[in-house]
């Protein structure tokens, strides 16, 4: 079989097998065809049915990094070599599939995104803590950013699960694993006030008068993580404001937050209820950038000279 007829053919497995897209489809040729341009000119392959070792693979990658493309786009440049290579080893055009010893370059770890302390300040403000939605979306603020919790933590909390006098509430994490998590006392004094109060307004408007849940919606119904969203975005339209905020944005402000204050990582990481400290530890170099800015405008000699001075 020739190069060409084995490159109609994988195409054709694509379109006819597997139902993919023209798009998905010409994505494929063209990873393909990028990879015989490299074996060609760097004469390492007499062609593509030819790789005798995966040497071959793993310059092809290296190259592809020195091009400084994406971690991603690499990684999908490899999928589909890997694929076309798998095709021809299960049609015994080839012995082996060399892409199979080939590891993607890791994605770098990204950033998580934050919300200002001023922007957080201007959403409790905007809460009208003398309604039952009001004071209700408060204490949601609270307990996301006071405590670091998922927003699926806090759609399923129960009131027995707030312990007013150890400042403490038990959340039901990721696995069925439990962590308990610490209150400040202006928290506890606002989500006993709204348990006693306003919460009752809100369930009085549901037809499960035993609904333990914490936080209610306007019917008066366990409040859903695509509520919570709702809530947090009408409050940021309610400030005038546009930014994006998310649930999640808030659970690493929490940690941020604690990290910059002088808080250890291990509390941190009990905290948030991370299984491992790798995860919690990304956090570190939202703080080092913080630190990095800081000494970087106070250090006489790392501030920047005028040129012309």
């Amino acid at each position: 079989m020739t190069e060409e007829e084995a490159m109609t053919e994988f195409l054709d497995y694509l379109r006819d097998v597997k139902n993919y897209s023209n798009y998905t489809i010409i994505s494929y040729q063209t990873d393909i065809h990028e990879f015989y341009e490299f074996i060609h000119s760097e004469k390492m392959a007499a062609g593509l049915l030819q790789i005798r070792n995966s040497r071959v693979c793993k310059n092809y990658i290296s190259y592809l990094s020195g091009l400084n493309l994406a971690s991603t786009s690499i990684s999908r440049k490899l999928s589909s070599l890997r694929s076309f290579y798998e095709f021809l080893l299960k049609n015994g055009e080839v012995t082996l599939n060399y892409f199979d010893e080939v590891e993607a370059p890791k994605a770098p770890k990204r950033l998580p995104k934050m919300i200002k302390e001023s922007e957080i300040e201007m959403l409790f403000q905007i809460c009208d803590q003398n309604t039952p939605l009001g004071l209700r979306n408060y204490c949601i603020l609270e307990v996301l950013y006071g405590c670091g919790l998922r927003v699926s933590e806090l759609c399923g909390l129960k009131i027995k699960d707030i312990d007013f006098n150890e400042l403490s509430i038990v959340v039901h994490g990721k696995g069925s694993k439990d962590r308990i998590v610490i209150m400040y006392e202006q928290m506890a004094s606002d989500l006993r006030r709204y348990i006693s109060t306003y919460r009752l307004d809100l369930l009085y408007l549901s037809k499960d008068q035993e609904n333990r849940s914490v936080f209610l919606n306007k019917n008066g119904t366990t409040l859903t993580p695509r509520g919570v969203r709702v809530i947090l975005n009408k409050l940021i339209r309610d400030c005038g404001e546009t930014f994006h905020l998310s649930p999640h944005m808030l659970r690493h402000s929490f940690a941020t937050a604690l990290l910059n204050h002088g808080a250890d990582l291990r509390s941190v990481q009990e905290l948030l209820g991370h299984e491992n400290l790798s995860t919690t530890q990304i956090y570190t170099h939202v703080t080092f950038e913080n630190v990095k800015k800081s000494y970087e405008l106070s250090h006489p000699r790392a501030q920047k000279k005028d040129p012309k001075e």
